[in-house]
Order: C-alpha cells, then sequence, then structure tokens
C-alpha cells in the first residue's frame, strides 16, 4: 500500500459515531494517503445498537458510515485510499454487503472484506438481561483482509488502536513477535482514535491554537514502529507534543497499555517536535499481550427519570429542602417509591445577580427502578402538580417526561483461544487469527512506580489553580474515570509529581474520596494518570452522574487552588 514502501501513512475520520460527517471527504481530498480510518464504536453505541438490533436484525451497524462512503467511495478508489472502519458494530457481514450494494449503486469497483468473531452473545452464561457481549479483537483480521486486497474492511468490536496496527501490520509484514513495531502502532492508533482530540481538540491550553475547525489527524508510520502524529495543510488546529500527550493520557491506566496483539509499554514513549504541526513518537516498547480478551457486556438496567428545578434568587437551601420534602411526600403518598432518589444541587447561582439566570441554582432529582411505573407518573405527576404550590418563582428547566430506558456496561476477560476471530475476505473466503503462537502471553502485573524527579527547593508560593501550571484529559472505561495531568515544563514535572498524591487528588476532588484511587507514574510524559474506580457508577449507559463520562473531571481538577511555587508563575 501507498507510493512509498518505507512509510505508511494512515489517516483518522471518525472518532466517535456522529462525529463531523464531512471529515471523510475531507481527509480524502487534503492530501495524500494510504489509508483511512474510522472509529464508530463505544460503550454506549454498543448498547445503542444492540437495541437496533432487537428491532430489527439485519441492522447493528452505523449507518452513517454508509452514507458517508456514498460521497466517498469512489474518491478512494480513485486515490488509491484503502478504508478501514469498524462501523460493522453488532453485524459486520451485513454492513460489508451494504457496502458492496452501495459500490453497485454508484459505479465503482471495490474488494469489500469484513472481520467477525468478536460477538460472544450466542455462548450464553452472560447473566440476564444481557443485549450485547463482544471481545476486543486485535489487528490480525484487518492485517489478513489487506494483504489479501481488500479496499474496503469493516469490522465489529475490535481495539480502537487495532484499526492502525492491523494496516500497519499488513504493510509492513510485521509478525506477532515483533512486539516493539506493533506497540508502536498501537500507541500511533491511540493517538488517532479519537480524531480531532490529537490535534487540539478538549485540550487544556486551547487558548493556544485556532480551534474553528481543527483539522483530523494522521500518522505517518515508519517499519519500526515509530511514527510522526501530523494533519492535512491548511486544516485547523494544532498538533504539539502537549496534543499527543493529552491523548495518549486519555482512557487509560498505567504504564502498561495492553491489547490483543501487544502491551505497549507507555512509559518508553518518546514525544519530539518534528517541525510545525509534527510529532515524533519512537521508543516505544512492546511486551506479549494477556492470555485474555476483554469482553464488553451491555444490558437493560432499568428505566430512569430526571427532573431539575429552578432555585432562583434568597433562601435557595430552604427553597430546596422544601420541594425535596414535597417530592419525597409524594412518593410516599403514592406508594410506588422509585428504588434509587437522587438529589443534588448545584449552587450556580451568585448574590445580586445582574442576570436572572445567574441568579439562580439548579436542583436536579435523578431517580431509577427496574419498573418502568415507579419512574414514571408518579414522578412526573408529582413535579407538576407542585407548580403553583410549592416555593416562590417555582419552574423547572423542561417538562418532565415519562421514563427512559438505561443501560449498564460490564467487562469481563474471557480466555483469547476461545474467541474465533476471523477474517472473510472479499471472495468469501475465512481465514481464521491467530494472534500469539501458543504460550506467548503474559499476565498483565501493574509496574512498580518509577523515581520521582528532585523537588523543587522550598520558596514561595501564590494560591491560584492547578491548571495554572498543569494540562489534563479525562475519560470513562465502564464504571471507572482516568484523570491524566501533565506538566508543561521540566520545572513544573518536579513539583506535580510530589505534591499531587492520591491524597491530594482526593482532597481536591471531594466526590473521590471514599472510593478507590490509583495514581500512575509517566516521567517521559511529564504525566501522572488517576484511575479512580467507581466515580461513573454502572458506566455511561447508567447515566448516574451529572458528568456521565466524566469528560470535564479533569477540568474541574485543574480549576482547583493549590500552593504553587512562585517560580512556575
Amino acid at each position: 500500500m501507498g507510493s512509498d514502501p518505507a512509510t505508511l501513512r494512515i489517516g483518522n475520520a471518525s472518532g466517535f459515531y456522529g462525529d463531523r460527517f464531512d471529515a471523510l471527504r475531507e481527509m480524502l481530498t487534503g492530501g495524500p494517503l494510504d489509508v483511512l480510518t474510522g472509529d464508530y464504536l463505544a460503550e454506549l453505541t454498543m448498547l445503542i445498537l444492540g437495541r437496533d438490533r432487537l428491532k430489527d436484525p439485519s441492522r447493528g451497524y452505523a449507518k452513517t458510515f454508509l452514507r458517508q462512503l456514498e460521497d466517498g467511495l469512489g474518491l478512494a478508489v480513485e486515490r488509491g485510499v484503502r478504508i478501514v472502519a469498524n462501523a460493522g458494530g453488532l453485524n459486520p457481514a451485513g454492513l460489508a454487503d451494504a457496502v458492496r450494494e452501495l459500490a453497485d449503486k454508484v459505479g465503482v469497483s471495490v474488494r469489500v472484506a469484513h472481520v467477525e468473531g468478536d460477538d460472544l452473545l450466542a455462548r450464553g452464561g452472560w447473566g440476564e438481561g444481557v443485549l450485547t457481549a463482544n471481545a476486543y479483537l486485535g489487528g490480525g483480521g484487518i492485517a489478513a483482509c489487506l494483504r489479501a486486497g481488500a479496499d474496503v474492511v469493516v469490522t465489529g468490536r475490535v481495539t480502537d488502536a487495532a484499526l492502525v496496527s492491523g494496516a500497519a501490520q499488513a504493510h509492513f509484514g510485521w509478525r506477532p513477535e515483533d512486539l516493539d513495531q506493533l506497540a508502536g502502532a498501537v500507541v500511533a492508533g491511540h493517538v488517532l482514535e479519537c480524531g480531532t482530540q490529537a490535534t487540539g481538540g478538549n485540550y487544556s491550553f486551547f487558548g493556544d491554537h485556532d480551534l474553528l475547525r481543527p483539522g483530523f489527524p494522521l500518522a505517518e508510520i515508519a517499519a519500526d514502529g515509530s511514527s510522526v502524529i501530523t494533519k492535512h495543510p491548511g486544516t485547523g488546529g494544532a498538533v504539539t507534543t502537549g496534543t499527543v500527550t493529552a491523548q495518549l493520557l486519555y482512557e487509560t491506566a498505567g504504564a502498561r497499555y495492553a491489547g490483543p496483539d501487544v502491551t505497549a509499554r507507555l512509559d518508553t514513549v518518546r514525544l519530539t517536535e518534528d517541525g510545525p504541526d509534527r510529532v515524533r513518537i519512537d521508543g516505544v516498547r512492546g511486551e506479549a499481550p494477556p492470555p485474555t480478551l476483554k469482553t464488553g457486556l451491555t444490558r437493560l438496567g432499568g428505566w430512569r427519570n430526571e427532573v431539575t428545578f429552578v432555585l432562583t434568587g434568597l433562601e435557595v437551601t430552604a427553597k430546596a429542602v422544601l420541594v425535596r420534602r414535597q417530592m419525597e411526600a409524594a412518593f410516599d403518598a403514592a406508594g410506588n417509591r422509585p428504588a434509587e432518589v437522587r438529589w443534588t444541587l448545584a449552587r450556580t447561582d451568585r448574590d445580586d445577580a445582574d442576570v436572572q439566570e445567574e441568579a439562580s441554582a439548579l436542583l436536579r432529582l435523578v431517580v431509577r427502578d427496574a419498573d418502568q411505573d415507579a419512574v414514571g407518573r408518579v414522578v412526573s405527576g408529582a413535579a407538576i402538580e407542585l407548580a403553583l404550590a410549592s416555593y416562590p418563582g417555582f419552574h423547572v428547566t423542561a417538562p418532565p417526561g415519562k421514563g427512559t430506558p438505561y443501560g449498564v456496561f460490564e467487562a469481563v476477560a474471557v480466555d483469547a483461544a476461545e474467541v474465533p476471530h476471523r477474517a472473510v475476505l472479499a471472495d468469501g473466503t475465512r481465514i481464521r487469527i491467530s494472534s500469539q503462537p501458543p504460550g506467548k502471553t503474559r499476565e498483565l502485573e501493574r509496574l512498580p512506580d518509577p523515581s520521582l524527579p528532585a523537588p523543587l527547593p522550598v520558596g514561595a508560593t501564590r494560591r491560584g489553580p492547578l491548571g495554572r501550571v498543569a494540562g489534563a484529559r479525562s475519560g470513562d472505561k465502564g464504571g471507572s474515570a482516568n484523570v491524566g495531568v501533565w506538566a508543561r515544563t521540566d520545572q513544573a514535572w518536579r513539583w506535580l509529581a510530589h505534591e499531587l498524591t492520591v491524597e491530594r487528588f482526593r482532597e481536591l476532588l471531594p466526590e473521590t474520596a471514599g472510593l478507590p484511587v490509583d495514581r500512575h507514574v509517566l516521567p517521559n510524559l511529564r504525566a501522572l494518570n488517576f484511575v479512580v474506580d467507581g466515580l461513573l457508577g454502572e458506566g455511561v449507559a447508567a447515566q448516574a452522574r451529572f458528568d456521565p463520562q466524566a469528560k470535564g473531571v479533569g477540568e474541574w481538577l485543574r480549576a482547583r487552588h493549590m500552593d504553587i511555587p512562585e517560580v512556575l508563575w
């Protein structure tokens, strides 16, 4: 693949199901590429696709991808770009057939292959109410499809990074034992997988760059697994060591980043500027993968409802107490109290406000129950009936409605040898994939933390937000949240590494005080990565928290005030 066999240019055109629709065309026309990838799957997406499949067994894939190909398929063929996407979701074979039908419709000749075997629902034994059960596959099936000449490869649930590492494996002919090369490609894939987050999107220091319309990223991968992260010329945003560091920390944990093909050692990653909007990644070491595959289970957890009361002006606390007592009394009177009732008061109000909204606080009621009736009329009716009978200025942000279903995500480990990873070639041939020879696996163990840098000399400090000297990026993995924090300078790192302990982290973020928190140290990135177990309850689909995917936890941490050495201001 590609005109220069020494370098493989892989782009990304989707970081989630619903990302910028025009990105596929932008990436195909913005500059040279060999492969274009698209990541459409997430924990919540699998639940959505599972519900789609219940309504119609022929569905279960990301339909947006097909609409993008109506315009993009001809461009890809014309430019010699192969497309690899996990848009197949729960039905990669169905999507492959749909792509073939589309190709005939638009008059383009393409070879379409797909990867299957991740869907383990029929295997059973998962417990009651499971909608989807999908193992996270590696890049071997993708590589087999591309080696056999596929122009388009669609997959089900593979790891996000496998879209890139599978393409690189095919291009360079890497074997399963080429662990360092595979690990380098996995790291590049992790940087690309979330699209514009690598080019300045969701970046702590967003004011440094023009983010009106950031371009999507691409990686120039070399035969040794090293890469350069960049973007097409003239596109918005920026690629810097900071933007790449932020994405490297996103949804990761310790120094060992485990995958089906290789465990990449994030503590060995080296980042260096390689020119404007170019960041080189090298030095990545790889270890044998664990003997098990992560398998994601989604199920319908029950029903939920939500009402947000607006409390304006004086005596906010007393108003909150009154409406809470009234709603609780209504539940008792109905004899059908929801199994779970949560109240949160957000003091968004301020004294003597010039704008009414700034004089208002928000009291949020969230209820959940296995019975839809317990969260329906009993909640919405009680809230509506208070309209003329509660605190002064009573109103809500939106009319309360019927209960809606919520989901639960759970990750379990399955023996990799029991997962039938298969590449289905364009001619229908099925190839069984084995990523590692027997015995070539390694149980995942936490690395001991490395030595910390010498602390800064004791000196004068000034009170201010942590974000003055550090960036952060946070995200979700099931019910856990990760918060990656990095320093922009060596001096700031010397302070951060010693000051931001687990104890201080809990003090700054009181919601984490009673939860397990693990701190991982990554000196090469001047970064700390905190994993908070249980912060998100049963995962994003359960919507148990105000910020159900922990997207803003890192920025909350940056906004907390600490005593910062004056030499860092």
